[in-house]
């Protein structure tokens, strides 16, 4: 599954260190701005759906991720369109999406004015108003007592976020932050990372298709 941490502090820039688990054989784009109707919006494009797990508005430096979460729900609508419907509606976004029928998800919206998380685990939909500071999100909730929360956590708190991922081999260990591993005949992987900073009207972005490799990522900004 997923990982985002983040770090946000009044009057200071927000940084969100984004890791992204999926089947090899889905195909996305690379970070642009790829939705017409959102013209300030930067992110990575699925292609099988069309939508993003994680999107940054460049006007406003608010960024939207999903993580999924452990309760499964089988055939259901695509959750890729709620990064995109939260940096257009805020907290509102809800009113533009009909998430009950989605699989369980953590919805992590990020901007100057704070962090809030959206928890649906297919039954009911709680939000969490974070406090200043840095914050790790897994499959397993925010701040989780998880064997990759307990593991990782401290080392993301006392250096540079790039140094803990390039450290990481890929393994099916159920505390890897890398991970890969088989699933029947499908290889499931963490597929891409990014890492980014964003205030209102500036996005910076590093990313990698291979996040544990050291010299894979590629620095980009907007505008």
């Amino acid at each position: 599954m997923c990982t985002v941490v983040c770090r946000w502090t009044a009057g200071e820039p927000l940084r969100i260190l984004a890791l992204r688990d999926e089947f090899v054989s889905r195909a996305f784009d690379l970070p642009g701005a790829w939705w017409p109707a959102q013209p300030s919006v930067i992110g990575g494009r699925d292609l099988l759906a069309g939508g993003s797990w994680c999107v940054s508005d460049v006007a406003t430096g608010v960024t939207a991720l999903l993580v999924n979460r452990l309760e499964r729900r089988e055939g259901t609508p695509s959750r890729g369109l709620l990064p995109l419907a939260a940096v257009a509606a805020g907290a509102d976004w809800t009113s533009s999406v009909d998430h009950r029928a989605m699989a369980a998800f953590n919805l992590v919206l990020a901007g100057p004015s704070g962090v809030v998380v959206w928890v649906w685990d297919a039954t009911s939909l709680n939000r969490i108003d974070l406090p200043p500071g840095e914050h790790m999100i897994t499959s397993r909730g925010v701040d989780a007592a998880d064997a990759k929360t307990d593991r990782f956590a401290p080392q993301f708190s006392g250096g540079p976020w790039l140094d803990v991922v390039t450290s990481c081999v890929p393994s099916s260990e159920e505390s890897a932050l890398v991970v890969r591993h088989e699933v029947e005949d499908q290889t499931y992987a963490t597929v891409f990372g990014q890492l980014i900073t964003a205030v209102p009207g500036r996005l910076q972005l590093e990313y990698s298709q291979t996040p544990w490799v050291d010299g894979s990522w590629t620095s980009q900004s907007w505008p």
